[in-house]
């Protein structure tokens, strides 16, 4: 979906009343646009933890118009389903899926084990990328090095 305001008449339509009820959820959920205007924002919020966050921000339920007591973990499960393709990623799909820089490492590149000139970041971004990892470079090199 396109707008806050449409997932809001979405939820209107699934759960009763107005979508005035549901639009500050909505809101909440896309509220990122406001620093990246591109699909990524939804990294912040657009998963299982994100709905958790929201129901933690909203409370566990609002009541509608009608007089209806929604949960607002339905309405986080609604807005993230309608803009993931029906999906509900965890937010490690969404980490995971992130391009290491060097910048975002902290301390600097170490050569070390492959000779002069080799660069370990490769194997380092391998390990992260496949999931085998959480370290920093500076850590992960740090957990190879032999005990001195």
């Amino acid at each position: 979906m396109a707008h806050p305001l449409h997932h809001a008449e979405s939820s209107a339509r699934k759960f009763g009343g107005t979508p005035a009820d549901y639009q500050a959820i909505h809101n909440w959920f896309d509220a990122s646009k406001a620093h990246l205007a591109l699909f990524t924002h939804r990294a912040l919020r657009h998963h299982t933890q994100g709905i958790f966050e929201a129901e933690r921000v909203f409370g566990a339920v609002v009541t509608n118009n009608a007089g209806r007591h929604v949960p607002v973990r339905w309405i986080g499960e609604q807005h993230v389903r309608e803009d993931c393709q029906g999906r509900i990623p965890s937010l490690a799909d969404w980490l995971t899926r992130i391009q290491p820089e060097a910048w975002m490492a902290n301390g600097h590149i170490d050569l070390q084990d492959g000779g002069p000139g080799a660069d370990p970041r490769s194997d380092w971004l391998a390990e992260v990328a496949q999931g085998r990892t959480i370290l920093g470079l500076q850590d992960w090199m740090a957990a190879r090095s032999p005990a001195v």
